[in-house]
Order: structure tokens, then sequence, then C-alpha cells
């Protein structure tokens, strides 16, 4: 009886949230759907501006690029033995061949060039495709600052290295800027899905915290952390890292949780007058989302948060208004952090900025946007050197250090939400939190 009951709650819970999460039929058409858009429409430009007229990705099944990964079709869950993949831009064609030197094609979208009957030696037949084209360079990916676009091992390398013909030796160039540029572009379609995304989110913290799942002085940060894993599963979805949640109260020393994973205590029981944070994510047709929100425990005679609590979340909305504001096409990762502390400064406020990309990975490829233990900036690395471009996504995430009298101490606001950064500026993705989360939500009441 338990079991039925808690299946009818399963399946209502899910079908009262605002999104629909498809089944895996379809979340495969459409994956296989937008690749193909990437592959046709997004493509050929990145290899246009990063001047690269061939790129080849290569790996083997179990150690697959990050790149490959992301170029897979939905029945592909891993490389197949050695898979080589090769895209050849024709500018003069206005074309772009997809070519797979493997037994088989790759989905619909690449072709296998390669009949081992005829040419047993793999290498070989990669090689002759090489020749045929005499591209202009070779992309490959290797990168010292990006781990993204570092994906060819050794191994690999030094093969392909030791096939390719001498005079084509000097054509090979590191992929990083191609790499980074296709892991970190949004396109229009998957901007529509991303929206979709981020309010799943929404509605799972929602959910998280409130009184369906917080009983005061009785549920545990670690039973809601649970919680949470176990309905990202339930709904059929993933998550690409365990959720936290943590508390922030008068009685308590500031604990370093967000610097120190081993000095945030675990399992503590949730009570009234406590801020709730959380750190959750979830990963939905081969997008990723990265959000903290928070919430406030009622006590007994309240019926809202505490003054101080509010303003505290208005501190931080405005960090994120000086970050977002900063966040200007060209500008290197390095620069925005620098002239979005200073701004937030010169407002009184005690800012930390550690943003990322957000995309295809939850860590995504693009410029580094300040780390908590960088607030100076990332020396010889993707935010020194790599600027900020349009259609791309970003996890605003920072926070800003508060003085609370009443509780004799300071806190940490910390905050996180996905951002798009397009040709017209910066917007979120499914907005922010303005707002605490209240537990419990408060209701009205009619009558006398």
């Amino acid at each position: 009886m338990k079991k039925i009951a808690y299946f009818l709650f399963t399946i209502f819970s899910i079908t009262a949230y605002s999104q629909q999460v498809l089944p895996k039929n379809e979340r495969a058409r459409i994956v296989d759907e937008i690749l193909a858009d990437r592959f046709n429409n997004l493509l050929p430009g990145l290899m246009d501006k990063s001047d690269i007229d061939l790129w080849v990705v290569i790996s083997r099944e179990y150690n697959e690029d990050p790149v490959l990964r992301t170029m897979l079709p939905a029945t592909w869950l891993n490389a197949r033995r050695r898979t080589i993949l090769l895209f050849y831009r024709d500018k003069t064609k206005n074309n772009i061949e997809k070519l797979a030197v493997a037994r088989y094609n790759v989905g619909e979208n690449i072709v296998s060039a390669w009949d081992k009957e005829k040419e047993p030696d793999q290498w070989k037949r990669l090689m002759q495709l090489i020749s045929e084209r005499n591209p202009s360079k070779i992309g490959l990916n290797f990168s010292k600052d990006h781990n993204i676009a570092d994906g060819l091992d050794k191994t690999d390398y030094d093969a392909f290295m030791d096939n390719l013909p001498k005079a084509y030796h000097k054509k090979v160039v590191s992929a990083e800027q191609l790499a980074v540029r296709w892991i970190e572009t949004r396109t229009e379609r998957e901007m529509v899905i991303y929206n979709q995304l981020v309010d799943i989110t929404h509605d799972i913290i929602a959910e998280a915290f409130s009184e369906k799942v917080i009983t005061p002085g009785v549920t545990t940060t670690t039973e809601v952390e649970w919680w949470m894993r176990q309905k990202v599963t339930d709904m059929g979805l993933e998550t690409w890292f365990h959720p936290t949640v943590d508390v922030q109260r008068t009685s308590e020393e500031l604990v370093d949780h967000l610097y120190s994973f081993s000095g945030r205590p675990d399992d503590m029981v949730i009570r009234p007058g406590d801020l709730l944070h959380c750190d959750f994510g979830i990963t939905y047709l081969r997008l990723n989302t990265d959000c903290q929100e928070l919430a406030y425990v009622l006590k007994p005679e309240e019926k809202s948060a505490p003054k101080f609590l509010v303003d505290g979340l208005m501190a931080g909305n405005k960090v994120q208004d000086f970050l977002t504001k900063n966040m200007i096409k060209g500008r290197t990762g390095n620069e925005i952090l620098a002239k979005a502390l200073q701004d937030a400064k010169a407002e009184g406020l005690r800012p930390a900025i550690y943003t990322h990309p957000l995309g295809l990975y939850g860590h995504s490829a693009g410029t580094t946007i300040g780390m908590w233990d960088a607030q100076g900036g990332v020396m010889k690395d993707d935010g020194e050197n790599y600027p900020l471009n349009p259609n791309t996504v970003y996890a605003i995430e920072l926070n800003t250090t508060i003085t609370i009298p009443e509780w004799k101490r300071d806190i940490r606001i910390m905050l996180e939400e996905a951002g798009f950064y397009g040709e017209n500026g910066f917007r979120y993705v499914n907005g922010r939190q303005t707002e605490l989360l209240l537990i419990p939500r408060v209701k009205s009441h009619q009558g006398n």
C-alpha cells in the first residue's frame, strides 16, 4: 500500500510541474535534430572564424574526448573501438563534409568513409582522406588552457603524427578555439529548451524547500539532499553533481563550506529561524543547469522573513547586477571580474565572484570569471586570454558577505542562476531569485 501511495505521489508531483519531461525516445529525436542543426548550420561558421578547414576528432571507447561526446548520436552512449571523425570545410563550395573513419555511420549526420576490406589500416585511410582534401590547417584537440579542448590522448596523437605525411606536419594546429566555440555556443532551439530546463530546476528546489519535504526540528539537510537526488531520478532526469543543502543560523559560526567540502557540517537538523541554501543542477537533453537559492524557515510567530535577510538577498541581487552589466562582448573573464568587483565594492558590498560557463557540461568551456580562490583573476588560463562571446550561457555564481547584528555574526548570501549572453546583451534564462522561499508557505485565511 505504501509503494502505491508513493507511486501516485511521484506521478502527481511530476505532472504538477510546469514543464513536461519527455520520454526517452522523444528526447533522442530532439537530441539528434539539434545535433544536425549544429553540424550543418553552426559548425561551418565556427570553422571559418577559427581559420581551420579540417578538424579531426579521435577517441577510443570509454576514453572519449569531451568534444566527441557531444557529437555522438542519442543512441551512442560511447565511442566504438577507435572512432575518428573528420570535418572538412570547403569555403569555395560553401559546404562541410562530415566523415567517420569507422566501420559504420555515426548516426544520420556523419557518414562512414572507411571500407576495411579495401583498406584494413584505419590510420592509412584517414591519411588518404586528408591528402585528397589537402587542407590549409589540420585542427587537433590539444590545449594547455582549456581542459575540454584537450581530449586527444598521447597514444592517438603519436599515431596520428607518425602516419601523417611529413609535408602536412606544419599544418597541424591546436583546435582549442574551435573546440571551445563548439562547446560554448548555443543555438536558438537549445535556448528554448534551456528555459524549460531551468524552470524544472526551479520547481524542484521550490518543492524541496517547502513543508512537503521539510519538517522543522525533524528533517536534516542530508535528507533534503537525497530527496532532491531521488526526485531527479523519479522524473527520469540526471544530475551532474550531488546536491548540497546547508544552514546558516544565529548560534553557529560562519562555516567555510563554500570553500571546503570537508568543512561543511553534515546532517544538520533544520530548525525554525534557519537560512537554508542549496546548490543543485540537473542534466536534460544534453544541457545542464547549476542553481543556488535561499529559503527561510519561519518561526511560529512569523509570517515573513526578517528584514535583515530580505535586505541581504537584495545585496546579493546587486552583486549580480554589477557582474552582468559588465559582461560585454570581447572582454576577458579577468577584465569582467575586476570591473564587477570594483563596482560592487564601491557600493559598500563585500562580494566574491566565481562565475563559470554552463551548457553541454556543468563546468563548461568559455571564459572564466573568477574562482573562489582567485578573486584577483586567473592567470595563464581561459579567464586571461579568452573573450566573452555571444550566444553563450553562464552560471552567474557569486556571494556577498553581510553583517547581521541580530545574529552577532557575518553570513554569506550565495546565489547562482543560469544567464544567457546574446547579441543584445545579457538576460537570465528563466529569471532569478528576488524573494526568499518560505517554509512553510504563508497561506491566506478567509472568513472570521
